[in-house]
């Protein structure tokens, strides 16, 4: 046992690691918005059932030393395939395909045919240690709650320590190396304990009466039905906690690692904690009713007491939905607050695990079956409550309704419980009642929303939350100033209404430039700046702008509405302005429609898949999009942004103190004086006043001398790639940004923002 813990334990260290990185490269391939992500998450969960499926099969048909062995072998064909996978998921998936495939079923068929082989094998291996293990009908289950527990406890550190050390400084091939080591010292720990296996397979246990003596606390099937529903709120409240601490924490690379390591470090600790149990626990119903139930009770306790705590001292002052979260006491905070909020529930409802085994192993010789079996049912609940939630509920409902649909769940399964065996147990009766004191006292969508944006008395606010996430507008209301305030995107307030100085300028700049800008082409809306100043030429016919948040376009249409002479209400009706949601880079990869301008909205570098819009390969598809003299403009907030940038376009310019960079195959028609007339036009003032009355000193962004790279010249190479984006993983990869930051800054401010 202390082996095989071990080999376990490492098993759940690299497939957590090699689930983050292969996540990450099929994101490229199928997207990243929502429902691409689902697709990525159901294919590597049909492998993992059908890998349930093939052990429950095979098992108990094998002997302890044969089982052993096909986990062994099992382990080495994954680490095989964690190093050969770049070719298949990146190199021909998010390479050669991204954009060719657009069906999501085909999406689907193609992430599942490249995750189908290592997926089976992980979904295998618990239904084959099993067999290897099962020596005693009395010690099964707590043997198997015990490895699967710390399986489940590597799974965690291998999602916290891959998602905050390792692919942060090993890139995404480095951790995959890292991966296939420790499946082959799982294997070889195994190998090890072969001599002392027995290779007769145990014989059926005799039939002893009825089928209620054989199955005393209720049929197989029964349990599988449970373990589904108990496997879909779990991951359901999972995906919950990721919205909610995504927009207290603000999302970025190391937000999903936390949540999903915190929870499975938990989920394993209770899994392994009631495995101790096991032996004092005459009948496993009540000990599993009890700890569901009270998992999701808690679990929204939790979450009120954080959503009441947020506005107040101490909590408000350091993590202000107005201040930055990324780094020092507002980082830790997070950190913090994700522990107390997704730790305790996760381990009441990891101890459920145990008590299931208790109540399903009744036969020696059905060991490996009935473990996959329960652990299929296990991943189709989270299958199903990561698609309907992450699709459909928060869609439909929202986060405060997807709550409250779990609240109905576990409701019901206590009631269920209580109205067949329990009827007059207190304990599961007060468990019941907790779970509807949930139900009633959860706020709605807009209270809820409301408070983790800081709304305030006086204020009005635009907002919407859908699958792809949630925008929140806090206008202060000032009557004949039209809407003033910050623009939160995903727990982001980058942009601001009236606009930002540094937003219209990225807008405008190429259009100014560009002797012709008939097509322009916006990669992001944010709060509307980017886009509103790409229409400055009138010379430009077609404005597309594509928003990766789908909400971000239903808040302008409430502030259209509030404001119809603004020019947010302008882009909306004028035929030259289309505002589109969809996945900016995907749409590179689809079509062959050129534009004469192609700009991106400035994004911090360090926001989650931020890596996704500075790398090198994004940006050669920009490049290919290009028409004849076309011009990309976008941010370049660091030096590796920058490196990057000039790495790959012939002709770059970066102009200070904007920090703004401009690439094209062709010499770039830049003069300064020239270009500050462009800005002093009155037709140019004038449609920039719109976005904002409160600044006209555009010349001030591009004052100082203009670094130039041309061909020829000696070129950095690219420090940012798909394969490591070291600015999204910023801890790991201090971020130097360009020099002027601190100026630009203080230009920012003089409009009051």
């Amino acid at each position: 046992m202390p082996r095989l813990a071990v080999a376990f334990f490492c098993s759940g260290f690299a497939a957590l690691l090699c689930q983050i990185v292969w996540q990450r490269m099929l994101g490229i391939f199928a997207g990243s918005d929502t429902i691409s992500a689902a697709l990525v998450v159901g294919a590597f969960l049909a492998g993992l059932g059908l890998g349930s499926l093939l052990g429950a099969w095979l098992a108990d048909r094998l002997s302890p030393y044969r089982a052993l062995l096909g986990f062994a072998l099992a382990e080495v064909a994954v680490a095989g395939f964690a190093l050969v996978s770049k070719f298949f998921l990146y190199d021909l998936l998010a390479t050669e395909l991204a954009g060719v495939v657009d069906s999501p079923i085909a999406i689907f068929a193609l992430c599942f045919m490249g995750l189908v082989l290592p997926t089976t094998l992980m979904g295998a291996s618990l239904p084959l240690l099993a067999r290897a293990v099962a020596t005693d009908l009395g010690s099964v289950a707590e043997r198997i709650g015990s490895l699967y527990g710390l399986n489940t406890l590597g799974a965690g550190l291998g999602a916290l320590l891959g998602g905050w050390l390792l692919v942060g400084n090993l890139g995404y091939t480095g951790s995959l190396a890292l991966a296939a080591g420790l499946d082959l010292l799982a294997a070889a720990l195994a190998l090890t304990l072969l001599p002392g296996l027995s290779r007769t397979q145990p014989a059926p246990a005799a039939r002893r009466g009825a089928d209620a003596q054989v199955e005393p606390f209720g049929s197989l099937r029964l349990w599988c039905l449970l373990v589904f529903l108990s496997g879909y709120v779990i991951v359901a409240l999972e995906i919950v906690w990721v919205r909610l601490m995504g927009q207290i924490g603000q999302y970025h690379a190391y937000l999903f690692p936390t949540v999903l390591g915190v929870f499975l470090l938990a989920d394993g600790a209770g899994i392994a904690f009631a495995s101790r149990l096991l032996r004092r626990i005459r009948d496993p119903r009540p000990a599993f009713f009890l700890t569901q139930a009270g998992g999701f009770a808690l679990g929204a306790a939790l979450i009120l007491l954080m959503v009441w705590a947020l506005p107040h001292w101490p909590v408000n002052q350091f993590v202000s939905p107005d201040m930055h979260r990324l780094r020092g006491s507002g980082l830790l905070t997070t950190v913090l607050l994700t522990l107390a909020v997704v730790g305790p529930p996760s381990f009441l409802i990891g101890m459920t695990f145990p008590f299931v085994q208790r109540a399903v192993q009744q036969d020696l010789a059905s060991v490996g079956a009935r473990v996959g079996w329960v652990q299929l049912s296990n991943i189709m609940g989270n299958a199903a409550g990561s698609i309907l939630t992450g699709l459909v509920t928060f869609h439909l409902i929202g986060t405060a309704g997807t709550l409250r649909l779990l609240a109905v769940l576990s409701v019901l399964l206590m009631l269920g419980w209580l109205w067949r065996e329990g009827r007059g147990r207190r304990p599961e009766m007060a468990m019941a009642a907790a779970c509807g004191v949930a139900l009633v006292a959860l706020p709605g969508n807009a209270a809820l929303w409301s408070r983790l944006h800081a709304e305030r008395p006086g204020q009005v606010v635009d907002w919407a939350e859908d699958r792809s996430g949630v925008a929140f507008f806090r206008d202060d209301n000032r009557p004949g100033f039209g809407p003033h305030g910050p623009f939160f995107i995903q727990g982001f307030s980058q942009g601001q209404i009236p606009f930002l100085p540094i937003h219209q300028f990225l807008g405008a700049l190429g259009p100014l430039l560009h002797p012709d800008p008939q097509r322009v082409l916006a990669i992001g809306i944010g709060s509307g700046g980017t886009p509103w100043a790409a229409g400055v030429s009138p010379a430009t016919r077609e404005i597309r702008a594509i928003e990766l948040v789908g909400p971000v376009l239903t808040a302008h249409a409430g502030i259209a509405t509030r404001y119809p002479d603004g020019p947010i209400a302008e882009m909306l009706r004028n035929p030259r302005w289309r505002l589109e949601y969809g996945d900016g880079r995907r749409a590179l990869s689809k079509g062959e429609t050129q534009y004469d301008v192609i700009q991106a909205d400035a994004i911090l570098p360090e926001g989650s898949h931020s890596g996704l819009l500075y790398s090198a390969e994004f940006l050669e598809q920009v490049r290919r999009r290009l028409a004849p003299g076309g011009l990309y403009v976008q941010w370049g907030p660091t030096q590796r942004v920058v490196a990057t940038f000039a790495s790959v376009f012939p002709y770059t310019k970066l102009l200070m103190p904007g920090s703004v960079l401009i690439g094209s195959d062709s010499p770039i028609p830049y003069d300064p004086a020239a270009l500050a007339r462009r800005f002093a036009e009155p037709a140019v003032l004038a449609h920039l006043h719109r976005g904002n009355r409160g600044f006209t000193e555009f010349a001030a962004l591009f004052a100082d001398p203009a670094l130039v790279w041309r061909p020829g010249a000696q070129r950095p190479e690219a420090a940012l790639t798909d394969d490591f984006p070291r600015d999204e993983f910023y801890l790991n990869n201090g971020v130097t940004y360009t020099q002027s930051l601190r100026r630009t800054q203080d230009l920012l401010a003089l409009d009051g923002h």
